[in-house]
């Protein structure tokens, strides 16, 4: 696979620990304002498929591509383009909400922190919660926290781990739209998700996870099913 136009392409990929594989090799290719959303039951590999594909975690075997360069998360070229965000609560204790999104910002080089601060403070119902610590924040405003860290930098391949979770269902519906927003905008992403009516509103193609059968079949693993 070489796909010129693609932000991210997969070629032969297989994800696994300690040389096993979780579920099928994979070639996948996403381009700009495509949403591929990865989709598959639990347990059946779809957070370590993403993983691998943000450079988080080695592949068993295969490659992974950003722009025609390896998945290096310490590259300064794969950091400027690469916007992920998994379920993981980690924060400076002692920073407040304003103060993790400005560093964001800062570190990014937005023209006007400040005001891209705001703007993710009130998208996302945080404008109340502004001064507070991460310690203060209920589950649901620290995943919203996360949420808007990874939506304020600018990006050109944008990875979503479950983004739902822990949302109202009017702040799903939310999301959904802003996920369309950003790859209207250019941005590709990569969208794991449970929740059928984020998918429904957000994916432009779907790969579907199934958990490995030993021995590896080809007709099992990933699939890609085209969709709108």
């Amino acid at each position: 696979m070489n796909d010129v136009g693609a932000a991210l392409e997969a070629d032969r990929l297989f994800v696994g620990y300690a040389g096993a594989p979780v579920c099928g090799e994979l070639s996948v290719a996403v381009g700009p304002g495509e949403v591929l959303a990865v989709v598959g039951v639990n347990g059946s590999g779809k957070s370590t498929v993403v993983k691998t594909l943000a450079g988080r975690q080695a592949p068993l075997s295969g490659e992974v591509r950003v722009h025609g360069l390896p998945a290096m998360p310490d590259a300064v070229l794969f950091r400027r383009q690469v916007a992920a965000v998994f379920d993981e609560d980690i924060f400076f204790p002692s920073l407040t909400v304003r103060e993790h999104l400005l560093l964001v910002a800062r570190g990014h080089s937005l023209l006007d922190p400040e005001k891209a601060v705001d703007a993710e403070l009130n998208f996302f119902g945080l404008l109340e919660r502004a001064n507070a610590v991460p310690d203060a924040l209920s589950s649901g405003q620290r995943r919203r926290l996360l949420l808007a860290a990874g939506f304020i930098r600018p990006s050109s391949l944008l990875i979503l781990d479950e983004p739902e979770q822990r949302l109202d269902p009017a702040m799903r519906d939310t999301l959904a739209r802003r996920i369309g927003q950003r790859a209207d905008d250019g941005t590709a992403v990569i969208l794991v998700t449970h929740d059928p009516r984020m998918l429904v509103q957000s994916a432009s193609s779907c790969l579907v996870i199934d958990e490995v059968v030993e021995p590896v079949s080809p007709e099992r693993g990933a699939q890609i099913i085209a969709g709108s």
